[in-house]
């Protein structure tokens, strides 16, 4: 039975071995150990009897806005609602924190509008949010998609 929990230091090595296909087929921001470290209490993973089988992150931008990051679930597991869990797991921490919206950077838009995301235009959002777009491979020719969810 997989487990969806908090991130815990033991965690953070898994996690990273986790993202990195992904990130090596660019679907992912790759991300470091050392960064990784730093936002572990970020991080919701779904636990298999110790095999971090899947993960994601929720980012707080601003008052009134977080991002749903580093989503990502072993291929053996997808198709299972893992997924699913860690994204509402990531709303439920928003909605408790006073968060009214999320948003996430994607390529799997049918995935998360099933979950009540909507496609809006990258523009909407502050720059702040590009932090992460700058280290990107892509930028500044970004090809995901905006998405946002109104939870509050």
């Amino acid at each position: 039975m997989v487990e969806i929990r908090k991130a815990k230091i033991r965690d953070v090595k898994k996690i990273h071995s986790l993202l990195l296909p992904f990130a090596s087929e660019g679907r992912l921001l790759p991300r470091s150990l050392s960064e990784l470290y730093t936002r572990m209490r970020d991080f919701f993973v779904a636990d298999d009897g110790g095999a971090i089988v899947g993960c994601a992150a929720l980012k707080i931008i601003w008052d009134d806005l977080s991002e749903i990051a580093s989503l990502a679930v072993r291929i053996e597991y997808q198709r299972q609602g893992i997924g699913r869990k860690l994204v509402e797991a990531c709303l439920d921490e928003a909605s408790s924190l006073g968060l009214p919206k999320t948003f996430v950077l994607t390529y799997e838009t049918a995935f998360f509008e099933r979950l009540g995301f909507r496609i809006v235009d990258k523009s909407i959002f502050p720059q702040k949010i590009w932090v992460d777009c700058l280290k990107c491979p892509k930028f500044p020719d970004c090809d995901e998609v905006a998405m946002v969810k109104n939870i509050s």
